[in-house]
């Protein structure tokens, strides 16, 4: 494995059940880069919380590999030295203090109890390092679960939905974090629906769907595409006619109203409709956001 590799997932297939076999994970690969955020992608179902599972030794593969800098993470002599995760965070015994939860996660990973105030303060948890989890929110339990992913400094964390019950400026404040682990030099895998703040926190994209690969790119050639201009105005059938005739561009519907034209700048538009008289009430330049790749490749539909 090159060295510029920290999790390589070669033609991993998970099949569950035998008397109706689901099939979890179709013959997928793609790999994480050290120094790098990965936002890894999917609709509902998609197979990446199995594909997680696996890479950390939790789920047993029906054929293929998932591998932490080369290694199974059983053959890991110090894992959590090595990969950092946060499945989940309801994993925690509600009568435990955040302190002490991180204790017991030192004395299994033979992590120095010093740690514990150093990743408490760096989640901002250090004036609830003596409250009781079972009277944590939501977010405060998210933060609790990236402090467990941190101590033992390792190189890699797998983060699965981290941004789940964070308030704005919670999700900010991750953002900030992963940003700086990243700069740091670790590697980053985060699975999350919150599409959005992916597009402002990830390098890279891996896209999923029904267990297959659809996509792995940097985010930023995911978003590249093809000029476009949306334009409104007081009558968008005799402007669409109109930049058909004269520019030879395509334009159609925009989702929300207006219209979308291909290969054509503003400036062109403008003129176009100026010379129909046609009055404009929005021209700008068009980018696609990352939800709307994302739709168009995984084919989701969005719920009502």
């Amino acid at each position: 494995m090159s060295s510029h590799v920290a999790i390589e997932v070669r033609g991993l297939n998970k099949t569950f059940g035998s008397r109706k076999p689901v099939r979890a994970v179709r013959d997928l690969s793609f790999s994480v880069a050290p120094g790098k955020v990965t936002g890894f992608l999917g609709p509902n179902g998609s197979g990446k919380t199995t594909t997680l599972r696996t890479v950390l030794g939790l789920v047993r593969p029906t054929s293929g590999d998932a591998l932490i800098q080369g290694q199974h993470y059983s053959q890991l002599a110090h894992p959590q030295r090595v990969v950092g995760a946060a499945l989940e965070a309801s994993g925690v015994h509600p009568g435990r203090t955040a302190q002490a939860h991180l204790q017991v996660l030192c004395a299994a990973g033979g992590i120095p109890y010093d740690r514990v105030p150093a990743v408490l303060e760096e989640v901002g948890l250090t004036e609830a390092a003596s409250r009781k989890v079972g009277g944590f929110s939501l977010g405060m339990r998210q933060r609790l679960a990236l402090a467990g992913a941190l101590l033992g400094d390792p190189a890699i964390l797998v983060l699965d939905e981290p941004a789940n019950g964070l308030d704005p400026e919670g999700i900010a404040w991750l953002r900030h974090t992963l940003r700086n682990l990243a700069a740091e030099g670790k590697a980053v895998l985060i699975s999350s629906h919150v599409l959005s703040e992916v597009q402002l926190t990830v390098d890279d994209v891996v896209i999923i769907s029904k267990g297959a690969l659809v996509t792995q790119c940097p985010l930023a050639e995911l978003s590249a595409g093809p000029r476009q201009v949306l334009v409104r105005s007081a009558d968008d059938p005799s402007l669409a006619r109109a930049i058909n005739e004269e520019s030879g561009n395509a334009a159609s519907p925009a989702p929300g109203g207006g219209l979308l034209v291909t290969g054509a700048d503003s400036a062109a538009i403008g003129r176009i409709a100026l010379t129909r008289q046609i009055p404009l009430i929005e021209l700008r330049e068009h980018s696609a956001d990352l939800e709307s790749v994302f739709l168009e490749l995984t084919h989701a539909e969005v719920s009502a």
